[in-house]
């Protein structure tokens, strides 16, 4: 999807109660007239945008998770995967050397991982601490693949950052998905429904049962994934259809 067609539909407003990002008044005051690079300003405001979703110290967020989201790739990449993931790694590294961000990278059981930090006095002792091993992580580190070992947790933080909020039935709807489906069928699913802008559980799942039953391609813009039924009563159908029991 192109940056022109991603902003044909005006903004309709915020609605009352929206959850609020914190970014440091200093940014607008003395960062911003400085960044002149596009990428350095989408990826560091989107840095503000996910460490004000995490909890916990040290917080952090790492390269592989800023890999899964879905709406900073499409800000990044206009639709071209290999394109944002470079955007991504360039705006990590301009926003660390200019110091608006610190980025650490770390061993952990044979993993390999960049943490992402915000540049303020606590986060400098959190990663010295780190540095010397004086400061375990809190959490565990993402897989290879940015998959965390809670697969579950991860598809839940997935859905959050590409659909919405998550309410006690969609997460019920995710659990019963996650019996049906391959996670990485759940993760491209949340991706292309954000990137299409169809934020609904309702249109993920379609995208869910049409691969069951068609096999796995990219939704296209302006494409329903169809009705019919709900994500489980489709796929066993289908499976009975083939001569499952």
């Amino acid at each position: 999807m192109t940056a022109d067609a991603r902003s044909s539909t005006p903004f309709t407003g915020f609605p009352a109660g929206a959850r609020a990002t914190v970014v440091p008044s200093l940014f607008f005051s003395e960062l911003l007239p400085q960044i002149d690079d596009e990428a350095e300003l989408r990826v560091t405001l989107y840095a503000f945008y996910a460490l004000g979703r995490r909890k916990g110290y040290p917080r952090f967020v790492t390269e592989s998770e800023l890999r899964a989201e879905a709406p900073l790739l499409a800000a990044l990449g206009d639709g071209a995967d290999q394109l944002a993931l470079d955007r991504l790694r360039q705006g990590l590294e301009k926003a660390s050397q200019r110091g608006t961000l610190l980025t650490l990278d770390v061993e952990k059981a044979g993993q390999r991982e960049r943490l992402v930090f915000v540049n303020t006095p606590s986060d400098r002792r959190a990663v010295a601490l780190i540095r010397e091993g004086g400061l375990d992580l809190g959490r565990a580190l993402p897989a290879e693949q940015g998959a965390p070992s809670s697969r579950r947790d991860n598809v839940f933080q997935l859905y959050e950052a590409n659909i919405g909020p998550l309410t006690p039935l969609v997460a019920e709807e995710l659990k019963e998905a996650e019996e049906l489906y391959p996670y990485e069928w759940l993760e491209e699913a949340l991706r292309e429904a954000a990137l299409l802008n169809k934020r609904s559980w309702r249109y993920v799942s379609r995208i869910l049962q049409r691969w069951a039953t068609e096999g796995r391609t990219r939704e296209k813009a302006g494409r329903d994934p169809g009705e019919g039924g709900s994500a489980r009563a489709q796929f066993l159908r289908r499976y009975r259809d083939l001569g499952g029991q």
